[in-house]
C-alpha cells in the first residue's frame, strides 16, 4: 500500500474501501429479481473499513499490523486511508469465569419479556469473554459490535434459548467486529449460531464451534463480510453458508467473501464464489451447494485446523494448540490389540465439546482473588429533581407558572434500516428495539433522547404504536410470510406474543388481553424523563392507518383474527376490495361485538394505568382518528368509569374530525371528562372557509383530502380557529395540530391556544407572562396585529403589518422586540406613562410590554 509522507511506524490508520456503481453492478447485486430494485446494493452503501496500525513505512510503502480482507481495486474505486484518534476506547478488559441466566416465564417457551443480550463488546479492544456458561437468552450471548476490535471468546456455552423462532433471535455468537477469535464454543437450539454481520470486514476465525440442533444457519448473515475463517465448526442440524442469500436479510446478496471453511461439518455446506473474490472449502462433510473452490470433500485433512497451523507457523509453540483431542484412530484394518482397544472404548459415549469446554477450567484455571474497591460515600446519589407538574391553569397548560411551547414530533409509522445508510436521519421513537443495539434509528436511549429534545426545543413526542413489527411488510405485500425471518428495526406493539400458533409474519400469535411489558415499560420511562426535564408524552391510543387504506396495513395487524387467539370476529379471508384496499375502521369501532368491546374496554384501561404518577401525559383517541361519534363515545365513557373508580385524573384530548369534536363538547355527560381540545383534522383555509371532513366515512386524512383537495391555511385562520374554541370552552386547552401548525406557533399563542410551535424564549417570564393573560384586541386593532393582555402585567403584541400601534398606558413600561423567528431580543427600552406609540414594522415582529 502506498503511503501518506507524513505516516509513521504506530500511527493508528482507517482504510476505507468504497462500494461503488461499478463495483455492484459487476457483482449482479444491484437487484435480485421480480424487476424490483428497492433491496439491491446502491452505491455508498456497503463501503468497507478496517482500522489497523501502521508498523512500518519503506519509502512510499507501509507494513499494517494485520491484513486487509477485500481488495483495493482501482477499477472499482481504489481506497483511502486516514489517520485517527480514538479517545476513551476501553482497552484490556474481560469478563470471565461466570454463569449468566435470564429469568423468563416458564410457561411460555417463547416468551421475550425477559433478558436477550448476554455481553455486548462496544467501543472496546483487546478484551474478552471466556468461561461464560450462558442460559435463556433471547438474543445473542455474545454480541461484538463495529467499534470492538481484537477479540476473544472462548470456552463459552449457550444452553436452551427462550424466545420466537425468527430474525434476529438467537444470533448466538455474533461478531461485527475486527479481528476477534471465537474459540471452543457450543451453542444449542440456536438461530444463527455463529454469526458475521453487515460488512465485517474481519479478520474472523471461529475455531471448533458446535451448534446443536439450530433452527437457521451459521455464517454470514449479512452483507459482504470478508475474512471470514470457519475452522472445525459443526452445525448439527443444519447449513453453514457462504454464498449470496438474494432478497432475504434486507437484500444481504453475497453474504462472505474470500473466506473459507476448513475442515466443517453440517447438514448442507453452501461455498458460493462472488465476482472479484473467492470463497473456499476444505474436508467439509455435509450435502454441498455452491460453485466455489472444493478441494477434500467428505475427508479428513491435515492440519487438523488452519488457524492453529498459523499460529504455530507465526509463533512457534509459545502458541499450543487448545483443540478437544481426537482420541483414536481411523484406520479401515488396525492391528488386533487396537481393534481390541477400539472395541473397549466403544462402550463409552465420545467425549463432547460441551463435556470439553466444561472442564476447561481445570486446564485453563482463573484466578478468583478478589479485591473490595474503596467507596465514597459522599457519592450517594440523591432523589431525582422533578419539573412542576403539568396542568391546565385557566384553560393554558402549563407546568408550574410557564406556557409549554416548542415542537410536537410524531415517531416514524414505519421503514428503517440497522444499517449505516439506514441511521442517516431518522427519527427518535420511544418503542423501536433492535436487540443489542442502541442508538437514534436503533433502541433510543431515552435519557440522550429527552436530552436531545430539550436542546432541540422539541416539548412533545406524538406517539402511536407501529403500522407493523416487521420490516419486512415494508414492501406493503399482503402474503403471508413463510418462516419468522423478520427484519430489524421493530416496531414493537402494545401486545403480548402468546407464544402459541403462527400469526402472518411467521412469529407466535398475539394474545390482546395480554400486553407487551417492554413496549409499556419504554412508555413509562420516557413519561418519567418527561416530567423530570419539563416534556411532554401525547399518547394516542390507536392508530388508524391499519384498518383503512392499502391492504397491506391490515396484513399483521394484532386485532386480525389469523394473528390472534381472541376470537375478534373480524371476517376471514379478508375481503381487501379489488383485492388490494382494505376498509375495516367501521367493524374495528363497532363496540356492540362483545368480544372486541371488552377488548377495547381493557386496553383503555391498561393506556390509564401505565401512567398513573405521570402529569406530563396527555391521552389522545388515536393517530389519523376519522372514525365515529360512537366510539369516542365508548373512549370516553370508559375513561369516566376508569377516574371514578380509581380516583385519578388524566389530562384527556379530544382529537377528531370537527363534527365529532362539536358533538362531544355539546354533550353534557361527557364534556366534562375533555380537558384538552386539540384541532388536527380539520382547518380554516386561507379564504376563510371551513375544510372539515365528516367523521365515520371510513376514509383516512389523506384520502379525504384526495378528494376534498383542501387549502392551506394561514396565520389569521389558524388564530380564528383556536380564539374561537378558547372563547366557547375557556377552561379547556386548545392546541393546535393542523394545516401548517408547526410555522404558525405565534397564531396559536396570541389566539389563547396551548403547545404553541415557538423558538425558544430565553426569558422564562415571557412565558410566564403568556400564561397569564388572554387575546385581547387593541383599541385601533390593525390587520395582522394580535395581542394578549392581562391589566395587571402588559400586554404581547404580535404587529405584521405597516400600520404603527399606539397605546395608552398607564404605568411605566418596559419594551422587549423579540424576532418570531428565531426567539432573539432585538431591543429593550423603557417608557414612562402616557401614549406608546409603536412604528409600523418591517416584518413581522413580536413586542412584549411589561408593566413596572
Amino acid at each position: 500500500m502506498h503511503a501518506h509522507a507524513s505516516l509513521q511506524p504506530g500511527d493508528l490508520v482507517q482504510i476505507q474501501r468504497p462500494s461503488t456503481k461499478a463495483w455492484i453492478d459487476t457483482l449482479g447485486m444491484d437487484h435480485f429479481g421480480g424487476g424490483v430494485t428497492a433491496l439491491g446494493w446502491k452505491p455508498g452503501q456497503r463501503d468497507l473499513y478496517w482500522y489497523r496500525k501502521v508498523v512500518a513505512v519503506q519509502g512510499n510503502e507501509l507494513t499494517l499490523d494485520a491484513p486487509l480482507t477485500t481488495a483495493l481495486d482501482q477499477t472499482f474505486g481504489g481506497g483511502t486511508m486516514a489517520r485517527y484518534t480514538w479517545p476513551g476506547k476501553i482497552r484490556q478488559s474481560g469478563l470471565e469465569n461466570l454463569r449468566m441466566e435470564s429469568t423468563y416465564d416458564t410457561k411460555n417457551l417463547k416468551d421475550e419479556d425477559h433478558r436477550w443480550t448476554g455481553v455486548t463488546l462496544e467501543n472496546v479492544e483487546d478484551a474478552w469473554v471466556r468461561q461464560v456458561d450462558f442460559a435463556h437468552f433471547a438474543g445473542s450471548v455474545v454480541n461484538v459490535q463495529e467499534t470492538a476490535q481484537r477479540i476473544t471468546v472462548e470456552d463459552c456455552r449457550s444452553f436452551e434459548p427462550i424466545s420466537e423462532i425468527g430474525g434476529e433471535r438467537r444470533y448466538t455468537f455474533y461478531t461485527k467486529g475486527q479481528q476477534t477469535l471465537f474459540q471452543r464454543l457450543y451453542s444449542e437450539y440456536g438461530y444463527h449460531d455463529f454469526a458475521v454481520g453487515f460488512c465485517a470486514t474481519g479478520p474472523q476465525a471461529f475455531v471448533q464451534c458446535e451448534a446443536h440442533l439450530p433452527h437457521s444457519f451459521s455464517g454470514g448473515v449479512d452483507s459482504w463480510a470478508s475474512g471470514v475463517l470457519f475452522d472445525i465448526v459443526n452445525s448439527d442440524g443444519n447449513a453453514l453458508r457462504f454464498g449470496n442469500l438474494g432478497q432475504n436479510g434486507q437484500g444481504a446478496g453475497y453474504n462472505a467473501a474470500n473466506s473459507v471453511f476448513w475442515q466443517c461439518t453440517a447438514a448442507l455446506v453452501q461455498c458460493d464464489q462472488p465476482v472479484l473474490a473467492q470463497n473456499w472449502a476444505f474436508g467439509t462433510w455435509a450435502q454441498f451447494t455452491g460453485n466455489g473452490y472444493w478441494e477434500q470433500s467428505n475427508e479428513h485433512i491435515r492440519p487438523r485446523s488452519l488457524y492453529y497451523a498459523q499460529v504455530k507457523e507465526r509463533l512457534g509453540e509459545r502458541f499450543p494448540e487448545a483443540l478437544m483431542p481426537v482420541p483414536t484412530e481411523a484406520s479401515s484394518s488396525p492391528p488386533v490389540n487396537v481393534a481390541q482397544e477400539l472395541t473397549q472404548a466403544s462402550l463409552r459415549p465420545a467425549l463432547t465439546l460441551s463435556e470439553f469446554i466444561e472442564k476447561a477450567s481445570t486446564r485453563n484455571a482463573i484466578p478468583v482473588e478478589t479485591k473490595v474497591a474503596a467507596v465514597d460515600s459522599k457519592t450517594t446519589p440523591g432523589s431525582v429533581p422533578q419539573s412542576a407538574p403539568m396542568e391546565i391553569k385557566k384553560g393554558v397548560l402549563v407546568r408550574g407558572e410557564q406556557i409549554l411551547t416548542g415542537r410536537r414530533q410524531e415517531v416514524p409509522w414505519w421503514n428503517g434500516s440497522t444499517r449505516p445508510q439506514g441511521l442517516k436521519n431518522v427519527k427518535p421513537h420511544i418503542t423501536r428495539f433492535v436487540p443489542g443495539r442502541t442508538g437514534v434509528g436503533l433502541t433510543d436511549d431515552l435519557d440522550v433522547l429527552t436530552d436531545s429534545m430539550q436542546a432541540q426545543h422539541i416539548l412533545a413526542i406524538d406517539h402511536n404504536y407501529g403500522l407493523w413489527y416487521d420490516r419486512r411488510r415494508d414492501d406493503h405485500e399482503r402474503i403471508r410470510r413463510m418462516d419468522g425471518e423478520v427484519w430489524a428495526p421493530f416496531y414493537e406493539l402494545p401486545f403480548a406474543r402468546s407464544g402459541k400458533e403462527t400469526a402472518w409474519d411467521g412469529l407466535s400469535k398475539y394474545d390482546l388481553t395480554k400486553y407487551n411489558q417492554w413496549y409499556w415499560n419504554r412508555l413509562k420511562q420516557f413519561a418519567d424523563l418527561a416530567d423530570q426535564k419539563g416534556l411532554l408524552l401525547v399518547h394516542e391510543h390507536y392508530f388508524q392507518h391499519n384498518i383503512i387504506e392499502a391492504g397491506a396495513h391490515y396484513a399483521d395487524f394484532p386485532w386480525r383474527p389469523v394473528n390472534n387467539l381472541n376470537n375478534t370476529g373480524f371476517p376471514e379471508p379478508v375481503p381487501y376490495a379489488g383485492d388490494k384496499r382494505v376498509f375495516m375502521a367501521e367493524q374495528f369501532y363497532d363496540v356492540t361485538h362483545p368480544e372486541r368491546r371488552k377488548l377495547h374496554r381493557a386496553y383503555i384501561r391498561q393506556c390509564l394505568n401505565n401512567f398513573i404518577g405521570n402529569t406530563g401525559v396527555v391521552q389522545l383517541i388515536g393517530a389519523e382518528y376519522t372514525g365515529p361519534l360512537s366510539f369516542v363515545q365508548f373512549w370516553i365513557d370508559t375513561i369516566k368509569e376508569w377516574e371514578k373508580e380509581t380516583g385519578k385524573r388524566v389530562t384527556v384530548g379530544l382529537s377528531t374530525t370537527k363534527d365529532v369534536q362539536d358533538a362531544i363538547l355539546q354533550d353534557v355527560k361527557r364534556a366534562d371528562a375533555v380537558d384538552l381540545i386539540d384541532i388536527k383534522y380539520w382547518h380554516y383555509q386561507a379564504d376563510g372557509s371551513v375544510y372539515a371532513p365528516a367523521g365515520g366515512q371510513n376514509l383516512a386524512p389523506r384520502q379525504h383530502a384526495r378528494l376534498l383537495k383542501p387549502k392551506r391555511s394561514s396565520f389569521e385562520q389558524v388564530y380564528r380557529a383556536v380564539k374561537e374554541y378558547r372563547e366557547k370552552y375557556p377552561n379547556k386547552a386548545v392546541t393546535y395540530a393542523g394545516d401548517s401548525y408547526d410555522v404558525q406557533g405565534w397564531a396559536v399563542l396570541l389566539a389563547g391556544g396551548s403547545m404553541p410551535s415557538l423558538p425558544p424564549i430565553a426569558d422564562g417570564a415571557f412565558l410566564q407572562a403568556a400564561a397569564r393573560m388572554q387575546p385581547v384586541n387593541l383599541p385601533e386593532n390593525g390587520p395582522n396585529q394580535y395581542a394578549l393582555s392581562n391589566p395587571a402585567l402588559g400586554y404581547i403584541l404580535y404587529n405584521d403589518s405597516n400600520q404603527a400601534i399606539s397605546l395608552p398606558v398607564q404605568k411605566s413600561v418596559t419594551v422587549t422586540r423579540i424576532d418570531p423567528k428565531t426567539g432573539q431580543v432585538r431591543g429593550v427600552k423603557k417608557a414612562d406613562l402616557g401614549t406608546l406609540d409603536l412604528p409600523a414594522s418591517q416584518g413581522p415582529e413580536v413586542i412584549w410590554i411589561r408593566f413596572q
